[in-house]
């Protein structure tokens, strides 16, 4: 598993996945560990916290939101 990504990170699409509705820069929250970290399930939710899709993604169709500064370990 990447050790970036973990449970509840806030992710955004780095593509589109036309087949869902879903498109690049949609923000979403990793809600499952996939095949030892080779996939995620992402859920996208709207401005009220209902899911509107639940998808299992690879870690190059999206990159996970920071919020404070990263430092280097």
């Amino acid at each position: 598993m990447d050790k970036d990504i973990k449970l509840l990170d806030v992710v955004a699409l780095t593509e589109d996945i036309d087949e869902y509705g879903l498109w690049q820069g949609q923000v979403g929250t990793i809600v499952e560990v996939l095949s030892g970290g080779q996939a995620f399930e992402v859920e996208f939710c709207d401005r009220e916290g209902r899911i509107y899709e639940s998808v299992g993604l690879r870690p190059n169709q999206f990159i996970v939101l920071h919020y404070a500064p990263i430092t280097n370990v």
